[in-house]
């Protein structure tokens, strides 16, 4: 069902998750074999996508006979207008793929993080938790607790231990982001990696840690990436992010020390923003600054602050 007011990519997925249906397995293969049931085909962890001029994803309807031998392994995403709809995933080169992609069927393999830019908001909200919990399947083959192979329940939101019945349930990692500022100034950071030789920045995150609250989260990825202390954490928003399992939990917090001095194994470089030059970079008038694209929460939080959008601290 859809939420108004979830609106980050990937955060508008209209589907009912289906949580009284999933209770018998009988039931969920009857409905895998009604005639109205869809079923997004995954490849390689790549969406396919209608390559019309409206871009939309592309879904196989059950009366196709290629399906016959994925009914027992699609993964239930969810159901809307009474239909029932499901992912599967196929190979490079499979009947499936063949018939996709060399059947003029118009389809195009998309990577999860263009169909965020492509798809319009409820399709890339399928997307990524379709590509999310097939990424979990393909790595719950086995127990983590005594090797042995398990098998899905649920229509995907369970595996099972065919040795010693433990039961694994999908990963999601939970990742705090924040924009630190001290009233007319923001800290943005720049993470080791292929960014690095840009002029990109954006606001600090990483993992939370077992045991440990969102501010506390907070406290410490600042503390550590930066050496600033902070106070006044607020939530503002989240977003799931499919790359592979994360969810992005936003915060603004205010600065308690403003001295700089970042961890130099894991960080590029952290600085100090003016306003106007954030407002200058989102505006795309900027020579010195590169804020992440609207994809990203980074964007919203950086864009909530400029704008002067947030309750004062």
């Amino acid at each position: 069902m859809s939420i108004k007011g979830f609106g980050h990519v990937f955060s508008r997925n209209p589907l009912n998750r289906g949580e009284v249906e999933r209770r018998s397995e009988e039931d969920l293969l009857t409905m895998a074999n009604r005639e109205s049931s869809l079923f997004l085909a995954i490849r390689d962890l790549n969406i396919p996508v209608n390559s019309n001029r409206k871009k939309s994803l592309h879904w196989m309807k059950r009366s196709h006979h290629l399906l016959d031998k994925e009914i027992k392994t699609a993964i239930l995403l969810g159901i809307r207008g009474g239909v029932y709809h499901y992912a599967i995933k196929i190979k490079s080169g499979s009947d499936i793929d063949t018939f996709l992609t060399h059947q003029d069927q118009g389809v195009d393999f998309i990577d999860i993080r263009t169909c965020g830019q492509l798809l319009a908001p409820e399709d890339a909200g399928i997307a990524a938790q379709a590509r999310i919990q097939l990424y979990w399947h393909d790595r719950m083959a086995f127990c983590s607790l005594c090797g042995s192979k398990t098998f899905m329940k649920r229509g995907g939101q369970v595996r099972q231990c065919s040795s010693c019945n433990t039961e694994h349930f999908p990963r999601t990692d939970p990742v705090i982001i924040v924009l630190v500022h001290d009233g007319e100034h923001c800290l943005l950071g720049q993470s080791k990696g292929r960014l690095q030789q840009t002029n990109m920045y954006s606001a600090l995150a990483g993992f939370m840690d077992q045991g440990e609250a969102i501010e506390e989260a907070v406290y410490r990825e600042v503390k550590e990436e930066a050496g600033i202390e902070v106070m006044n954490v607020k939530y503002h928003s989240s977003q799931p992010w499919p790359l592979p399992h994360s969810l992005m939990i936003g915060c603004h917090a205010e600065a308690k020390t403003k001295d700089i001095q970042f961890d130099k194994e894991e960080m590029t470089d952290v600085q100090w923003f003016p306003r106007n030059e954030i407002i200058k970079s989102l505006n795309g008038e900027s020579d010195v600054l590169q804020i992440p694209m609207q994809l990203a929460i980074a964007h919203h939080l950086i864009k909530a602050w400029a704008k002067k959008e947030i309750p004062v601290l």
